[in-house]
């Protein structure tokens, strides 16, 4: 059965599932920063099996809550969980009355986004050699 679990701080299944997909998998250095530390953490479990897990913070700079590390372990791609993830931190930032949600999307994974809403704002950039692009969408 599939469940939501947030975290006011981050939990060993986050730090497993983005090692996995963020460092092993694609090859980032600096996964975890000090954003972990005042960001909210959703992990999505099958079951027991913790599957997919992605944080938003709130940005004063910006203005508007920001969405990030968005990662699915592999063996469960394919399944709509990525979506899921998504759906439910938008969920969570209305419940906080927020009513914009940036993030930093890879540009592989643009089409992802687009096709729920978000539109890009600005240019391309690099993040440790990875091509990514700001998003947002008003919730």
């Amino acid at each position: 059965m599939l469940h939501f679990k947030m975290y006011e701080q981050l939990p060993l299944e986050a730090v497993q599932i983005r090692q996995e997909v963020f460092v092993e998998e694609q090859g980032f250095e600096v996964e975890f920063d000090e954003t972990d530390h005042h960001a909210r953490h959703i992990v999505l479990f099958d079951d027991e099996m913790p599957v997919g897990v992605c944080r938003f913070y709130l940005d004063d700079d910006k203005n508007a809550y920001v969405l990030g590390r968005v990662a699915v372990r592999k063996e469960f791609r394919g399944r709509s969980f990525g979506l899921m993830l998504v759906q439910e931190a938008e969920k969570q930032v209305r419940a906080l009355r927020g009513d914009k949600l940036l993030l930093a999307a890879q540009t592989r994974v643009r089409e992802f986004y687009e096709k729920q809403g978000y539109a890009a704002e600005g240019e391309e950039f690099l993040d440790e050699y990875c091509p990514h692009i700001w998003m947002s969408k008003a919730l």
